[in-house]
């Protein structure tokens, strides 16, 4: 499986932002969100960081093999005075280029805790099989029987 982010400015972003505050940079770029990705048996599975995200903001794509997870995180509305601001408002986008050995008409998702978890079986035809030779009988095993 190959990751690749969107947003080739994020370095730029952070730099900029810590030097100059968080009124400058690419703010209107989309962030990228930190993910884990790891194999269990027969499918992989994708956890993405997404705390304070509406879940009914969260929007997931395939198309060919590319994996798009898109969400937002709305900043507060109020008449209030900022005193710290760390945390990224604004929308996220990140992309993962899916092998093909993998089912991507059964990806199933699921948003618990601020966490995205993405589980994505390995496709049938990508699974090891037994390779029957023609004309050849498949050895029977036999077991002692204990009188």
């Amino acid at each position: 499986m190959l990751l690749r982010s969107t947003d080739p400015f994020r370095d730029f972003d952070r730099i900029t932002q810590q030097l100059l505050g968080s009124g400058w940079g690419t703010t209107n770029r989309p962030a990228v969100m930190p993910m884990d990705a790891w194999r269990e048996g027969d499918k992989f599975v994708i956890e993405f960081d997404l705390p304070g995200v509406n879940p009914e903001t969260i929007d997931l794509d395939v198309e060919r093999n590319v994996l798009t997870v898109k969400a937002e995180r709305v900043a507060g509305n109020g008449d209030w005075q900022k005193l710290a601001s760390e945390r990224v408002h604004g929308q996220f986008s990140r992309q993962l280029v899916l092998g093909d050995n993998l089912d991507l008409e059964r990806i199933e998702a699921g948003y618990d805790s601020g966490v995205l978890r993405l589980v994505v079986p390995v496709a049938e035809k990508a699974k090891p099989r037994k390779i029957q030779i023609a004309g050849v009988e498949p050895t029977q095993k036999t077991e002692a029987i204990e009188a």
